[in-house]
């Protein structure tokens, strides 16, 4: 049976709810457990409300560096890129989150990532792309070597998390021309709601 169909697209209104739930309502989500769980456990229980996020939310345009991933009709995470400095340099660092468990261990990380990967390349001025990550986050490590990238740098120890020591871990992906291919994978497709 095919996989649903994936889309990365701009936030929109009915989102809202969703991020709010993940990002701030939620306590303890399973997602933070991978995501740089060393952050996040020094940040106090968030307390904003959905009106209050929904307010802020709104009154920020959305960015072509942050996109929904819709499955199904339904934002189930988020994929974001920032620049590495100096401005124009051609380094991008991606993100990507999947919120619910249920949703994990089924390719949709190495699919939302091949995709994110090939419009980050036709929407920027990438000359390489990086994801960083800790090695305790094996589901990613796997993603990004199934989706072309390669280890490109590990700092041995250098995160401390419930007591062991984890490696910061590094993979890139420079090969410009050896990802376009992967700009029409069938089942996923870029809402170009933002002008890139």
């Amino acid at each position: 049976m095919p996989s649903p169909a994936l889309l990365l697209r701009a936030r929109q209104p009915a989102d809202l709810p969703v991020l709010w739930r993940w990002m701030h309502h939620e306590r303890s989500p399973a997602w933070q457990q991978w995501d740089a769980p060393y952050f996040h456990a020094a940040r106090p229980p968030s307390e904003l409300g959905l009106e209050a996020y929904s307010d802020r939310a709104l009154a920020q345009p959305p960015t072509p560096h942050l996109r929904i991933l819709e499955l199904g009709g339904q934002c189930v995470g988020q994929v974001s890129r920032s620049e590495e400095a100096p401005t124009g340099g051609g380094w991008w660092d991606l993100g990507i989150l999947i919120f619910d468990p249920a949703h994990w261990g089924g390719g949709l990380g190495t699919r939302a990532l091949q995709l994110w990967t090939a419009a980050t390349f036709a929407e920027t001025d990438a000359h390489v792309l990086t994801l960083t990550t800790w090695s305790g986050n094996e589901r990613l490590i796997r993603a990004g070597v199934r989706a072309g990238y390669h280890e490109c740098a590990r700092i041995p120890q250098a995160r401390l998390w419930q007591g062991q020591r984890w490696d910061s871990v590094k993979l890139a992906c420079g090969a410009r021309g050896r990802l376009k291919r992967n700009c029409n994978l069938p089942g996923m497709k870029i809402a170009h709601l933002i002008s890139p």
